[in-house]
């Protein structure tokens, strides 16, 4: 269930917001909630570089079924020998 609340912000924040919303075809508020959870990581998880929570993030949001089966490098370089 998604709900609706108003809040004040910076007019210089929105207009990053909307910017970087079009670039990454979301809604404005939808850019903000972005932000949000990546700073909410990454004061969470202190030793991650945000760039992989912000990955990370990313990949979880993806559908399951266009997800790449994970084959670690062991394996991959066992099947050559």
């Amino acid at each position: 269930m998604s709900t609706s609340t108003s809040i004040r912000i910076d007019q210089t924040l929105y207009d990053q917001a909307r910017a970087d919303a079009a670039s990454e075809h979301r809604t404005i508020a939808g850019q903000i909630e972005y932000w949000a959870k990546v700073g909410r990581a990454a004061l969470d998880n202190p030793d991650l570089p945000v760039s992989f929570i912000a990955e990370a993030l990313a990949s979880l949001a993806e559908p399951r079924e266009m997800a790449t089966a994970f084959v670690p490098r062991s394996s991959s370089q066992s099947e050559r020998a």
